[in-house]
C-alpha cells in the first residue's frame, strides 16, 4: 500500500482540495500543519493518481508531492480519521468500530468507509446533511436521488429520515457495494442502487435530489438535467463557486445557503406549487 502526500501552502488549501478531488473522488486524508495542509490518498501502485514526486502544480498552486510505503499498522492508523460525527443533535454517523449513539431521538447511522469514501465527517457532507434535516421538517416526505453516492450515507440518511423511494446513484462500482452492504446494515431499503455515468447521462428524476459533486461535474448536472426536482441541495462548493452553481439550476431559487471550513452547500427550491 501506498501513501501519496501532496503538501500545500495553508492558504491555498481549499483549491488544491478541490482539484485533488477530482482526481480521487473517494476522499483524502488531511494532515494540517503549521503554515501547510497535507493530503494523502492510498492505494496500490496503479490505483493513484500520476503525480511525479517533487515540485508540481495542483489547481494551480505550487505543491510538494511525495510518495512511500505504508506500514504495517496501517490499517489500525486509518481508523483515527473516520471519527463519528452528530449533526443537529439528530444524526449520529459513525463508523462500526465506534460505540452506537444512546440519546433519545438520535437517529444512529452506521457506516463504513470501505475504500476510503468516508463516513460523513467531511465538511461537504455535513453541510448536505444539516439541509436534509431542515428539508425533512419543511415539507412532506418524497422520493429522494443521491447523486455520487459514495458510501451512500445521504441515500440512507434520507431513508432514515422517512423519504422514500430513494435511489443512489454513481460512477464507481465500489461506491455501488458500499451503498447496498452500508444500507443493509443500517436496515433501510435503497429502492435503486445504480452505476452512472452523470456526465454523460441525465441524472434520475426525484422529488428531492442530493448533489454533493464538485463545481464541473454540478454545472454539467445541470446542463443534462431533464426535469428540475422540487428541491435539490448541492454541496462540494468553494465559497466563490455557489453563485455560479445556483444560477445554473434555473429556474430553481436559492433559499437556504451554509457554509463551513471554505465549503459551501445550497438549498434551491422550485416554486410553491399552488
Amino acid at each position: 500500500m501506498i501513501r501519496l502526500a501532496v503538501r500545500a501552502p495553508a492558504p491555498a488549501a481549499e483549491q488544491v482540495l478541490a482539484a485533488l478531488l477530482e482526481l480521487a473522488p473517494s476522499g483524502v486524508e488531511q494532515v494540517d500543519g503549521e503554515g501547510w495542509v497535507e493530503f494523502a490518498v492510498y492505494g496500490a501502485p496503479g490505483e493513484l493518481p500520476e503525480l511525479d514526486a517533487g515540485e508540481a502544480e495542483v489547481g494551480g498552486v505550487r505543491v510538494t508531492v511525495s510518495g512511500r510505503e505504508v506500514s504495517d499498522d496501517w490499517a489500525e492508523r486509518w481508523k483515527r480519521f473516520h471519527a463519528p460525527v452528530l449533526i443537529r443533535d439528530r444524526l449520529y454517523l459513525r463508523p462500526p468500530w465506534e460505540r452506537a449513539a444512546v440519546r433519545p431521538g438520535v437517529i444512529d447511522l452506521v457506516i463504513d468507509p470501505g475504500r476510503a469514501f468516508g463516513t460523513g465527517a467531511h465538511a461537504t457532507t455535513r453541510l448536505c446533511l444539516e439541509l436534509l434535516l431542515e428539508l425533512a421538517q419543511e415539507r412532506g416526505r418524497g422520493s429522494v436521488c443521491d447523486l455520487g453516492c459514495g458510501s451512500g450515507v445521504l441515500a440512507i440518511a434520507a431513508a432514515r429520515l422517512g423519504f422514500g423511494p430513494v435511489a443512489a446513484v454513481d460512477a464507481d462500482r465500489l461506491a455501488m457495494e458500499a451503498t447496498a452492504a452500508n444500507a443493509r446494515d443500517n436496515g433501510v431499503v435503497i429502492d435503486r442502487v445504480e452505476r452512472v455515468n452523470l456526465r454523460e447521462r441525465p441524472a434520475p428524476h426525484a422529488d428531492v435530489v442530493l448533489a454533493n459533486l464538485m463545481r464541473p461535474l454540478l454545472l454539467r448536472v445541470a446542463e443534462l438535467m431533464e426535469h428540475r426536482p422540487l428541491a435539490l441541495i448541492a454541496s462540494g462548493l468553494l465559497e466563490h463557486e455557489a453563485d455560479e452553481v445556483a444560477k445554473a439550476f434555473r429556474p430553481l431559487s436559492e433559499r437556504r445557503r451554509v457554509s463551513s471550513q471554505g465549503w459551501t452547500a445550497l438549498l434551491l427550491r422550485g416554486p410553491p406549487v399552488a
